[in-house]
């Protein structure tokens, strides 16, 4: 189905768009209703995304190969599969293991209390990880969707995240063993499916990766919808994971702050935090994927969820655009100035952290008045970001 309808904005694969196997798969049920599309067959979404001008597609085990597959029929699915991305040119960037759908994880999966649920976890998600290297995955993302609790009583926090290091340790040394090279990026949320799930921010998930055996073998995929979720600032998360040189993947949707996880087309709520979130991205030259971990409305027939991938795409195109208009325009750039944005870069301290230089730091001059008068004009320039995103500039 060649898509010719995008025009200026039409991605290419080397723009690094993806999407998962269960986004556009997704059958549009939710709690209160049943599903409203058929089936997607994996090797025609590979089809259908190849021809949009999208760059990969990732996967969890059982959206490939059904859950209770015999290994026959396992390889003939992987065999079909492989043949389409042979015939597209699609690529795997990223697999995950699906540790939440099936009633045995319902406890917990990697910091379930039985023992047996554990070690099932960790044979499952091994076993996931051989599918994803042999389809060419160098990321692997981990969600802990039911690695938490409703029943304080019925968990000790402290012994789960013993339990999820130890799953986390024995999939790095895995890989390591097996000579792959992978890397592991923990995906943080707050709640839903769980009351409170286990590493719900940036934060939590930071602290939690400098504990491990490996360090340097664990990162991060924050997502959108996660964080803005709890009213968190998107953007915000997405910087410091940059900063502690952690943003391994990124999972890219939109969300309305205090919703259940809704998984919108990227930029449809929080254009705002959208467009802060593409700059970021691009004025750190981050080389990673743009994957969007969203599905289409459940009023979507097929044809709406080909609609809502192109949306995706064409949105982060055109907040791309934005992004390079507001550094080629004068008045943002003279505003900037104003705010005095560049200054941070400054060091608080030239002479370092040296006896002298506290010293000199301490003694000033500091002249508080005249700095309490400065103003930093951060209306006006947050007026020039409104105009550029609402297209008078």
């Amino acid at each position: 189905m060649a898509d010719d309808s995008i025009g200026a904005y039409a991605p290419t694969p080397a723009d690094r768009f993806t999407f998962g196997l269960w986004t556009v798969g997704n059958r549009g049920r939710d709690p209160f209703g049943f599903e409203t599309r058929p089936a997607l067959d994996p090797v025609d979404a590979v089809y259908a995304l190849a021809d949009l001008g999208a760059f990969g597609v990732n996967f969890h085990d059982d959206d490939l190969v059904p859950f209770g597959s015999t290994a026959g029929e396992r390889e003939a699915i992987m065999k079909r599969f492989r043949r389409a991305l042979d015939d597209t040119g699609l690529r795997v960037p990223m697999a995950t293991t699906n540790l939440f759908s099936q009633p045995v994880f319902k406890e917990g999966a990697f910091t379930a209390n039985d023992p047996a649920v554990r070690r099932y976890a960790v044979a499952k998600t091994l076993d996931s990880i051989d599918m994803g290297v042999e389809l060419g995955a160098s990321v692997y993302v981990m969600w802990g969707g039911r690695e938490g609790c409703e029943c304080d009583a019925a968990k000790d926090v402290r012994l789960a995240l013993d339990r999820y290091k130890e799953a986390v340790d024995l999939c790095c040394a895995y890989v390591r063993d097996r000579g792959y090279d992978v890397r592991f990026a923990l995906e943080p949320k707050p709640n839903e499916p769980r009351g409170d799930i286990l590493l719900p921010t940036v934060g939590h998930a930071l602290a939690f990766v400098h504990a491990l055996e490996w360090p340097e073998m664990v990162g991060l995929n924050p997502e959108f919808a996660h964080e803005t979720m709890s009213g968190l600032s998107f953007h915000h998360g997405v910087a410091q994971t940059l900063w502690a040189e952690k943003l391994f993947h990124i999972d890219l949707n939109a969300q309305r702050i205090g919703k259940y996880d809704q998984d919108f087309r990227f930029g449809s709520e929080g254009i705002r935090d959208a467009f802060y979130t593409v700059k970021l991205l691009e004025d750190a030259g981050w080389d990673g994927s743009r994957h969007f971990d969203a599905h289409a409305y459940r009023t979507e027939s097929i044809d709406g969820v080909w609609d809502f991938a192109r949306g995706c795409m064409r949105t982060y195109l055109m907040l791309r655009d934005k992004v390079a208009r507001f550094h080629a325009d004068p008045e943002i750039q003279a505003a900037l100035e104003v705010a005095q944005v560049a200054r941070i870069a400054d060091p608080t301290s030239p002479g370092g952290l040296g006896a002298d230089a506290i010293t000199a730091l301490r003694a000033g001059p500091h002249d508080v008045a005249a700095l309490a008068e400065v103003g930093y004009g951060l209306e006006r320039l947050d007026q020039l970001v409104t105009e550029l995103l609402l297209g008078t500039r």
